[in-house]
């Protein structure tokens, strides 16, 4: 009986020895398909930023870390750019079907890409829900002949931030609000103190300001079919404008060869009794000229007789060729949410582009002591609510710059007149 059980004991353990064996065996063999199947569906998407380390190093790791905790699936590369190499980066990834996942450009130059059919068409893949929840307006800069090319993201609106000192000693009590009231507010500060106004820049590879006062004019520059409409009484009006200010030695001289960067430097110095710039410059001159800063107020931007204002736009685009598309546009839908697009206007000093993280407190009230910037990001919001893309999306947008700043500089140094200017832009961008 005894040996019997011992028996039956062994058995039991045999065959217990043997199923936990196979058990085993399966649970080893499931775990490395699972690993197979679960490596064969990961991907991991590049994303590429301009110039935002190190100084906002901190928030986009945490940014990473969420989303790929949230998406165990997709693994995010991130690479800053330089502002001034992404263009020749993005081109030469472009051409050679090497790009990544998901770029942060601006409009303007996505559009020149988006002619040539580098970006995925985000209307097949962001549904109309979605892409309602983003400022309509600011979902437009994105788009050309129809198409969705990018998703908004961050947002800047310019305002006038002037110098109180100056315009006191000038004897002006506010800041001119029109281009029409600058250009006597200029006359008085050079008379009463030898300065200038103002600086905007008149290089053709630099800043649309002068392209966007135009629009605030009142001028149309392109017609229905991308001609030139600027050859009329507003346009020629509006090159009258720039070239009498430049030629009654309103502007500084190197209006025509330094970029809007020498704006900042000039206000800085207290050589310019305004500055129409983003609320991110604020904190910028409050480092490196706090005297200067502290006389410092803010006032909305500078419009023409439409009452128009102008928004700049960052927004996210996926390349056709990317391996991983619906990876990439759930990485960039994700940058661009409400909650992560409010974080990033907080630390960032900059505007949201959906309606609901604008819609917050943050962007509307301030109190009654608020500092500069404080004021200035209210403003900011407030003036986004009538604020547009005053330049056409187009191409070959750069051409067009390039035609009408080389012949207005060519009229500001007398070598045109208007009409001969205006003419000669006009066929240069037609003629292209």
């Amino acid at each position: 009986m005894i040996k019997m059980r011992k028996f039956k004991q062994l058995t039991v353990c045999v065959l217990l020895g043997l199923f936990t064996s196979w058990i085993v065996s399966c649970s080893t063999l499931n775990v490395g398909t699972g690993t197979k199947q679960a490596s064969s569906k990961a991907a991991t998407i590049e994303f590429w930023t301009m110039q935002l380390q190190p100084q906002f190093t901190n928030y986009f790791q945490s940014l990473i870390a969420t989303f790929e905790s949230r998406n165990p699936s997709i693994k995010v590369n991130w690479v800053d750019i330089p502002w001034a190499a992404m263009e020749n980066k993005i081109l030469t990834a472009v051409s050679a079907k090497t790009p990544p996942d998901v770029v942060n450009l601006n409009p303007d130059f996505a559009s020149q890409l988006a002619g040539r059919n580098a970006w995925l068409d985000l209307d097949a893949k962001v549904s109309k829900d979605v892409r309602s929840s983003y400022l309509p307006n600011i979902w437009k800069a994105s788009t050309l002949n129809g198409k969705s090319f990018g998703i908004p993201w961050y947002l800047t609106t310019r305002l006038t931030i002037y110098n109180t000192d100056l315009l006191k000693q000038a004897g002006i009590s506010k800041a001119p609000a029109t281009y029409a009231e600058l250009a006597k507010v200029a006359q008085q500060i050079k008379d009463k103190t030898g300065k200038y106004a103002f600086f905007v820049t008149f290089v053709p590879q630099d800043s649309g300001e002068v392209l966007e006062s135009f629009v605030q004019m009142g001028v149309t520059l392109v017609d229905t079919e991308g001609k030139a409409a600027f050859n009329s009484p507003q346009g020629k009006a509006a090159f009258q404008y720039w070239v009498d200010m430049y030629k009654k030695r309103l502007l500084p001289k190197e209006s025509l060869t330094q970029g809007h960067r020498h704006a900042i430097d000039l206000y800085q110095a207290g050589q310019t009794a305004l500055l129409a710039s983003g609320p991110e410059f604020l904190k910028t001159i409050a480092n490196n000229a706090p005297t200067i800063a502290q006389a410092s107020a803010i006032a909305p931007q500078l419009t023409g007789d439409t009452g128009k204002k102008n928004v700049a736009v960052m927004n996210i685009v996926i390349p056709r060729e990317s391996k991983n598309p619906d990876a990439a546009v759930k990485f960039a839908l994700f940058v661009t949410n409400d909650e992560n697009q409010l974080a990033f206007a907080k630390a960032a000093n900059v505007l949201p582009s959906t309606i609901k993280a604008l819609a917050d407190s943050y962007f509307r009230e301030v109190a009654a002591n608020a500092t500069t910037v404080e004021q200035a990001r209210v403003t900011s919001a407030k003036q986004l609510q009538h604020s547009e893309i005053l330049t056409p999306t187009l191409k070959d947008f750069k051409k067009l710059q390039k035609a009408i700043y080389e012949n207005l500089q060519a009229a500001m140094l007398g070598e045109k007149t208007v009409d001969k200017a205006v003419e000669d832009a006009a066929q240069q961008w037609n003629n292209r």
